[in-house]
């Protein structure tokens, strides 16, 4: 399913890394940030999410929350957050379910079959999607000022 700015976000629920459920819908009135990341404890997956951790001050600050997104279990992003002390929750998606409903999975990464793709989010507080970024490849870098130009406008 291709994903477009406008239309409403998919709907989920997903464990996170605390082993609490996580639904999107929840979250209606707040902007909400999705970072979709390949696989934690790789290189770029660790400067994106660090990124985060040491900006998150100012995303809620654009009263944003920010979910970090993968296909790696919940106990692997349990210690993926504790081992760079994160301050945002880490959702498992190990299913995949929601990459693929987010249009955000490779069928093939090198020699793994369905990794999720780095791809970023902004879900207004009426539950629409207002910026998406699906990028090509597992090495790529999001787009920080694009994501926060566009919370801005939001405020």
């Amino acid at each position: 399913m291709a994903i477009h700015i406008g239309q409403p976000a998919p709907d989920f629920s997903l464990w996170d890394d605390s082993k609490n459920k996580v639904t999107l819908s929840d979250y209606r009135g707040k902007n909400v940030l999705l970072l979709f990341y390949p696989l934690a404890f790789t290189s770029v997956c660790t400067r994106e999410l660090c990124h985060m951790r040491d900006n998150l001050t100012e995303y809620n600050n654009m009263n944003a929350v920010v979910f970090g997104i993968s296909i790696d279990s919940l106990y692997v992003q349990d210690a993926f957050k504790k081992h760079l002390n994160l301050n945002f929750h880490l959702l498992a998606d190990f299913n995949k379910e929601v990459s693929m409903a987010y249009d955000s999975l490779f069928e093939t990464l090198g020699d793994m079959n369905g990794v999720t793709k780095r791809a970023s989010f902004i879900i207004d507080k009426e539950g629409i999607i207002r910026f998406a970024e699906i990028l090509p490849s597992g090495g790529d870098y999001p787009d920080f000022e694009a994501i926060q130009k566009c919370l801005n406008e939001l405020n």
